[in-house]
């Protein structure tokens, strides 16, 4: 059984930055494909970005796309989402996700964190 447990949101200006970081435990997660997602209020959650096992794949959703970078740590157990040019329409609950394959992380993750509010003022 893995664990996530995500830090970092908060409330920031438009254009600032954010670092949302995701702690795994329970076991290993190196060979786990790891996920960020968000859902803002009265919508449904999406994919933000994966990274593949090892860090050695990643995948971005358009609106993430040249802003906003996921990485791991291998030795931490943990992932991590910088978040730059942070709009108004990025606020929303940002949740940490993992799977054992990489076709699922982005679909259908086999688990979840507990979500981190992340809030964009104009």
């Amino acid at each position: 059984q893995v664990q996530l447990v995500e830090l970092g949101g908060g409330l920031v200006q438009a254009g600032g930055s954010l670092r949302l970081s995701c702690a795994a435990s329970g076991r290993s997660v190196s060979r786990d494909a790891m996920g960020w997602f968000r859902q803002a209020p009265g919508k449904e959650r999406e994919f933000v970005a994966a990274i593949g096992g090892y860090g050695f794949i990643t995948s971005y959703a358009d609106s993430a796309k040249g802003r906003f970078t996921i990485s791991r740590d291998i030795t931490e157990n943990t992932v991590y989402l910088q978040m730059n040019s942070l709009k108004p329409e990025d606020t929303a609950t940002y949740y940490c996700a993992a799977s054992p394959d990489w076709a699922s992380v982005q679909t259908n993750p086999t688990y979840w964190g507990q979500g981190t509010q992340v809030t964009v003022s104009s």
